[in-house]
């Protein structure tokens, strides 16, 4: 049998799905669901109902099933015709209804004013929707693919930031090196030839005094060599802050790693607790976001003093910390921004900025004067020692014999800002000291502190401070998040320097105090052969390079065997070793096996040793 051919839509010419039961007047599925959507549920024509088509796979099968369907519903056809006349003869079986309207009709067609069939602009209709969608679709398509060329550049460029460096290095002009290369050189020849003639002339008759100033005068020298050999090749680094930003995100869902302040005090009367506030605040009010950021404040003098005070800043930075985020402060410790003697109102454009500042200014000599009385106030230690406010007495007292202390100011447990936003987390700790066991003083304290901020928040870096300084750039952290989480330099980086500045010295420095030969030239020069050496503060670490770790597992312990014991059945062997000893010894080849062996740190000092960054 052959198949028949496709029926096409009368309406737009696609393959047909439903025709008309009486007119065989045919629509593609498209054009059966517009139809539906506007409320039409018969044929445009006569308003007869559809059926579905003959399916040209099933040839012939399909018309004789619709034939005998007709036939069992031809009846049933009828009565569905809207609005048609019932005839008696063969030729108004199939003949459609007229509807009995007000319009008169030509020929066999219902026509509108015009004289045009109704059913024709019914499809002319469903064809110009069809161009319109068609059209529309297509626009869409192109929009999709073609960008606007400045969203397209804009969009190109986010993705070349986000898979560029995050540094580079910048080398040293040669015009100012090759000057400098030059003099050491020209001094290192003076001092060949001057160990050569005091070598080849020696004096005889005091021969034990020029051996012991040829000897003193060489070391002196080598020693002049080898600190000149590190300022061969210094180098500037350069951190790119955005795309940092592009790579990671910014702000609540970014991908920026967590980060752990730790700044340390002993004594408030040696170290003012004013000078301590300041630099906690300057922490907690860092660019970047609140919910990565946690300040520890380790009390080893566990002096209530420094308690109290602290809780008074965790007071006043709620005022404090969205007052510089909200104008951009530089720098965010309020005592020295205060005290700047520049323009304050220059690249300000709020207008409420200077009634804001004026209310802060005055906020903050009020907390001041509260932290002035608490040290007042603690000026004479009571006989009976310090009572808290609910009673009980201050468990440091003694401050060589005294329990671990631990309080949560601000964070997820604390208060919020007076904007309502939630603030970085503040953490007092006053480590557990005993009598009869050594401390090791701040590399104690460090170590106390990297237990805790383990156990609260556990940031993959730490970056601790010492209690008279302040973070002077807010950004200072996403730069060094620019070396730690580059893909391709922070796998080799330990941890990363940070310089040194002071206030309050003169201009022209005459004291050397800014340290500038160490700093600027020196750690420059260390950082261009393998990086810098840690100073102590102002240093950002990677805790897993604290850490250390040894071997995955241990090794597998050697199965018993029945005759291992059985002295009958085997000669006698030598006697293996007990689990405890093969397990005391893996536990050794662990701990020797571990990046900082610990038998190698001294016992009264800690060194810490960095790696290239």
């Amino acid at each position: 049998m052959e198949s028949a051919a496709a029926v096409p839509c009368a309406a737009c010419g696609d393959d047909a799905c439903a025709a008309c039961r009486a007119c065989s007047y045919a629509l593609c599925r498209a054009c059966l669901d517009e139809d539906a959507a506007e409320g039409r549920a018969t044929c445009a024509r006569c308003g007869g109902e559809y059926a579905a088509a003959a399916d040209p796979a099933h040839g012939n099968a399909g018309a004789e099933a619709d034939e005998v369907e007709d036939h069992h519903a031809g009846g049933g056809l009828r009565e569905r015709v809207t609005m048609g006349s019932h005839l008696n003869d063969r030729q108004d079986e199939v003949s459609h209804g007229r509807t009995m309207s007000s319009l008169s009709g030509i020929g066999s067609e219902l026509n509108d004013e015009s004289g045009k069939p109704i059913w024709k602009n019914r499809v002319e209709s469903w064809k110009e929707k069809k161009n319109e969608k068609k059209a529309s679709a297509k626009k869409a398509a192109a929009k999709a693919q073609a960008p606007p060329v400045e969203e397209q550049i804009m969009d190109e460029k986010d993705l070349t930031d986000a898979y560029e460096p995050l540094s580079r290095i910048i080398p040293i002009s040669k015009n100012k090196l090759t000057p400098y290369r030059a003099v050491i050189i020209m001094r290192l020849i003076v001092l060949g030839l001057f160990f050569h003639y005091r070598i080849t002339n020696p004096v005889y008759s005091a021969f034990g005094l020029w051996m012991t100033s040829v000897i003193c005068e060489i070391w002196f020298g080598f020693s002049w060599i080898l600190d000149q050999f590190p300022k061969w090749c210094p180098i500037n680094r350069e951190t790119y802050v955005d795309r940092l930003i592009a790579r990671y995100g910014d702000g609540d869902d970014s991908g920026l790693a967590p980060v752990d302040f730790f700044v340390s005090t002993v004594d408030p009367l040696k170290e003012p607790p004013l000078i301590t506030a300041n630099t906690v605040l300057s922490i907690l009010a860092v660019d970047y976001p609140v919910e990565k950021i946690s300040c520890y404040v380790s009390d080893d003098g566990s002096a209530m003093l420094t308690f109290e005070s602290l809780a008074e800043t965790a007071e006043f930075a709620r005022k404090w910390v969205p007052f510089c985020k909200k104008y951009a402060i530089e720098p965010r410790t309020p005592e020295f921004y205060f005290s700047q003697k520049i323009d304050y109102l220059k690249d300000k454009i709020h207008p409420s900025f200077v009634k804001e500042r004026r209310a802060m200014k005055r906020d903050y000599e009020e907390y001041k004067v509260r932290i002035n009385a608490l040290v007042a106030k603690a000026q004479k230690t009571p006989e009976e020692g310090w009572i808290m406010q609910d009673g009980t007495p201050w468990p440091g007292n003694n401050p060589r014999d005294h329990p671990g202390m631990i309080q949560v100011f601000l964070g997820e447990t604390g208060a919020r800002d007076f904007d309502g936003n939630e603030l970085p987390r503040l953490v007092y700790v006053s480590r557990e000291k005993r009598p009869g066991y050594q401390h090791h003083k701040k590399a104690g304290a460090m170590n106390a502190l990297v237990r805790v901020s383990a156990v609260l928040t556990n940031a993959p870096y730490i970056l601790n401070l010492d209690c008279d300084h302040y973070v002077n750039n807010s950004k200072a952290v996403r730069e060094a998040m620019c070396f730690m989480m580059d893909p391709t330099v922070g796998r080799d980086v330990c941890y990363v320097q940070f310089p040194q500045r002071f206030d309050g010295i003169d201009r022209s420095d005459r004291y050397a105090n800014r340290n500038v030969v160490f700093f600027d030239v020196n750690m420059k020069g260390l950082d261009g052969i393998q990086g810098p050496v840690y100073v102590g503060t102002g240093c950002c670490f990677f805790r897993q390079a604290l850490y250390g770790y040894g071997p995955p597992s241990l090794p597998a312990l050697p199965k018993s065997s029945i005759c291992s014991w059985c002295c009958c059945c085997c000669p006698k062997k030598k006697v293996e070793r007990s689990e405890r000893e093969i397990n005391r010894d893996s536990r050794r080849e662990d701990l020797e096996s571990a990046i900082f062996n610990l038998r190698e740190i001294d016992s009264k000092c800690t060194k810490l040793v960095g790696q290239k960054i």
